[in-house]
C-alpha cells in the first residue's frame, strides 16, 4: 500500500479526489502550525476550521475526527519523501551518486518538512493503534527505499559486497540522520547550512560504503 492510498483510508464525503488532496493539506498546514503552538489536546475542531478558512461543517467533510488530522499530518510527509525519493532515483545518475542524490532529496525533504517531522514524533502515541500501525508502515516503506537502492547498486557492482544486515543498518541511519536535521536543526542551523549538513552527513554514510582492507 501506498501513502497516497494510506490517505483514502480517512472517510470523506466529497467525491473529486484532487479537491480532496487540495483541501487536506490545506487542513494540515494549518493544523501542524496550532498543533506546535498550542498542542494537540488544546487545538479545538473550531480554532483549526477557523486557521484552515474552512467552516466547521466544510471541515467535517474532509475529516471526521483530530485523529484524522494528526494522522494526515504523518501521511503528508511521508507522501513528500516517497516522490522526492523516487524522483532521484530516476535521475540518469549512477553509482554512489545515485545513492548520494537520494540521500539529498530526502534531507531537503525533511529541511522543508522539519516541523512536520518534529510534530510527527511528539503526537504521534496519541492516534488510534490502527494509526500508529499505519504511520510505522509508512516509515518503514521510505527506509527499504534506501535499502533496496544500496541493494540494487551492489548488484550492479558499484557498491561493496556488504551483508544484508549492514545495509539494512545503513538505511536505517540515513532515515534517522534526516529527521536528525528536524530535531536539531536549532543546533546545527547556527554552524551548517542545508547543503553542508548535507555535504557532511552524506561523506559520513558513504565511508561504511568503502570497501574494506584485509
Amino acid at each position: 500500500m501506498d501513502t497516497k492510498n494510506d490517505a483514502r483510508e480517512v472517510a470523506t464525503h466529497i467525491k473529486n479526489q484532487e479537491l480532496v488532496k487540495e483541501r487536506r493539506r490545506q487542513i494540515v498546514d494549518g493544523a501542524v502550525k496550532l498543533f506546535i503552538n498550542h498542542g494537540y489536546h488544546k487545538t479545538t475542531t473550531r480554532a483549526l476550521a477557523r486557521e484552515t478558512g474552512l467552516s466547521i461543517g466544510s471541515l467535517y467533510e474532509y475529516v471526521s475526527t483530530k485523529d484524522d488530522v494528526l494522522y494526515l499530518v504523518c501521511i503528508a510527509i511521508h507522501s513528500e519523501v516517497e516522490q522526492g525519493v523516487k524522483e532521484a532515483l530516476a535521475r540518469p545518475t549512477v553509482g554512489k551518486a545515485a545513492l548520494a542524490e537520494v540521500i539529498r532529496e530526502y534531507f531537503l525533504v525533511c529541511n522543508r518538512m522539519s516541523d512536520h517531522v518534529l510534530l510527527m514524533y511528539q503526537v504521534t502515541h496519541f492516534l488510534p493503534k490502527k494509526w500508529q500501525d499505519k504511520v510505522l508502515e509508512a516509515e518503514l516503506r521510505i527506509t527499504n527505499l534506501f535499502i533496496e537502492a544500496m541493494r540494487e547498486l551492489r548488484e550492479l557492482g558499484k557498491l561493496p559486497k556488504l551483508e544484508d544486515h549492514t545495509i539494512n543498518l545503513i538505511g536505517h541511519n540515513i532515515s534517522v540522520l534526516g529527521h536528525t536535521w528536524a530535531f536539531r536543526r536549532w543546533y546545527f542551523g547556527k554552524f551548517f547550512t542545508i547543503d553542508q549538513y548535507i555535504e557532511q552527513q552524506t561523506d559520513f554514510i558513504m565511508s561504511f560504503l568503502k570497501e574494506k582492507k584485509e
